[in-house]
């Protein structure tokens, strides 16, 4: 596990390792949730990059006759 430390700023730098696993890029925004006690860090990824990533997922969930309309 790789330490930061916070700039007088409250600025981090993300580490090469975990940016280039991650596919981080300059510029990228970054969704920030506040966990517990932790902080995240999501990268925000273009909608084209989501396709086909739910393949297989079971669609025929039975549903209320009112949400069918």
């Amino acid at each position: 596990m790789d330490a930061v430390t916070v700039s007088p700023k409250y600025q981090v730098v993300i580490p090469q390792k975990v940016r280039r696993m991650l596919g981080v890029k300059p510029g990228q925004k970054m969704r920030v949730i506040a966990y517990g006690n932790q902080v995240v860090l999501i990268p925000e990824r273009q909608i084209q990059e989501a396709r086909g990533s739910l393949k297989g997922i079971d669609t025929d969930i039975p549903r209320e006759e009112e949400d069918r309309v």
